[in-house]
């Protein structure tokens, strides 16, 4: 039987999912959960195992793994920093969506669960065509969404719900960022009203935060990651 698969991406770039997916690694991996994560494409990285993966690694408390060196884990690593699809272009690739599909599904026949970091937001472009959003959609993927506590984040929040909700995405949870967080009030207004929107669109999803210290205790139980949570998508 295949694992499980779910999607983490972000407002914008910068927002913190790569932290986030590298903690819920660590939660899940402390309570028992066989998980491996991904990143979709990586940009402005060098070396053939994209920078974020050694970030997961790292939080995780764990080395780098055969399906890392195997390039399953990082199935396109580009050297600029851009939006995967000018990124690609510029290193005379072309990004293969069923390629990434299918390293994905790899991960699946060994592992319970692949948490899979996009790139950059959800609108990203992943080559001339399809989007990020798009991607995930077709793949079936649910859907955890950083925000932060930045001024601007609820707008990019809303919108980027509006852009799941607009595709049929399934939204698993909602994880804010008040790591370095600049205006306390800013942050606790900005987290009310995420909630209050979340509730007018009729969203169940549960919202957690993160921050210097890590995930609010219990966030992985709560977004259905571990057990004594709510049942994970498949």
């Amino acid at each position: 039987m295949k694992g499980s698969v779910i999607a983490v991406s972000g407002i914008d770039t910068g927002t913190g999912k790569t932290v986030a997916t590298g903690l819920l690694g660590r939660a899940m991996l402390d309570c028992g959960v066989q998980v491996i994560t991904q990143k979709l494409v990586q940009t402005g990285c060098a070396g053939r195992v994209a920078e974020d993966i050694f970030e997961h690694r790292r939080i995780m408390g764990i080395g780098l793994m055969a399906e890392d060196l195997d390039g399953l884990t990082s199935p396109y690593v580009f050297p600029y920093p851009a939006s995967p699809h000018l990124a690609a272009k510029l290193g005379k690739q072309i990004i293969d969506l069923a390629a990434l599909r299918r390293a994905t599904f790899r991960l699946q026949q060994s592992y319970g669960t692949v948490l899979l970091e996009g790139a950059g937001g959800l609108l990203v472009p992943l080559d001339g065509d399809q989007l990020l959003a798009d991607y995930i959609r077709d793949a079936g993927y649910p859907l955890l969404l950083v925000t932060s506590s930045r001024l601007g984040s609820i707008n990019h929040t809303l919108l980027s719900i509006e852009a799941c909700l607009t595709r049929g995405i399934s939204i698993k949870g909602i994880l804010f960022n008040r790591f370095r967080e600049v205006d306390r009030l800013i942050g606790d207004d900005s987290l009310d009203m995420i909630r209050h929107f979340l509730k007018r669109y009729g969203i169940s999803a549960p919202l957690a935060t993160m921050d210097e210290h890590g995930l609010q205790a219990g966030a992985a139980s709560l977004f259905g990651l571990v057990p004594g949570g709510r049942a994970a998508d498949n």
